[in-house]
């Protein structure tokens, strides 16, 4: 049997900015990315703590050491600038597997969005 698990996780970031016109997606400060082993194209859930909005897009990356965190297109009116988001991937993987998994877990500084 193949489960889904929690394959990465940025836990509360401060959102930089919500891009209405834009095509569609979350654009992530790459250095975050790298760190949470999350990938260009793949897809997230965005949690918005301020509002209990709840939403699934994909991710581009954004300018290393920008602390960037946008969400573009429809997904814009699901956030406002400065609401704290946390941002999880997941992956499928065999039970007996997931039981030993251990998923990557970053927690950036609230204010800036870097890594402490």
């Amino acid at each position: 049997m193949q489960i889904q698990v929690v394959k990465s996780k940025i836990h509360r970031v401060k959102v930089t900015g919500a891009d209405l016109n834009y095509i569609g997606s979350i654009t992530i400060d790459e250095d975050l990315m790298d760190a949470a082993n999350i990938i260009q194209g793949e897809k997230v859930h965005i949690v918005n703590i301020n509002n209990g909005e709840r939403l699934e897009t994909y991710v581009i990356p954004g300018p290393r050491k920008s602390g960037e965190i946008t969400l573009n297109g429809p997904a814009a009116r699901k956030v406002a600038k400065g609401d704290i988001i946390i941002i999880i991937s997941y992956g499928i993987m065999d039970f007996e597997k997931a039981k030993m998994f251990k998923p990557t877990l970053i927690f950036p500084n609230e204010n800036d969005n870097t890594l402490t």
